[in-house]
């Protein structure tokens, strides 16, 4: 049985491709950073460093889509393609974990 196909991306210009791109990788790198969820420092660690070059991957995306005279960012298409990505998933992995109940 094959897995439920996905909808297709939505048309995305270059450079806001580059920023979702960029800015899940900097999602899933403050979720591996996120103490309420992390269990090693080394892990951690790494996450952080890798985190400076993926923060400048993401203004670099930011400053071509203004330079280029994209001064708007079109939300509903975005979301879109985050959700496609599996975004929401992603994004959760920075906020807190549920608490247990004793």
């Amino acid at each position: 049985m094959l897995p439920p196909e996905l909808p297709p991306l939505p048309a995305l210009t270059r450079a806001e491709a580059e920023f979702i791109d960029s800015y899940l990788e900097v999602v899933d790198l403050l979720g591996r950073i996120n103490p309420a969820r992390s269990t090693h420092t080394y892990g951690a660690l790494r996450a952080a460093q890798a985190l400076v070059g993926r923060a400048g991957a993401l203004k670099e995306a930011l400053t071509l889509m203004h330079t280029r005279g994209e001064s708007e960012v079109h939300a509903a298409t975005l979301a879109g393609a985050l959700r496609v990505l599996d975004g929401e998933r992603r994004a959760r992995r920075v906020t807190m974990p549920p608490a247990s109940i004793p």
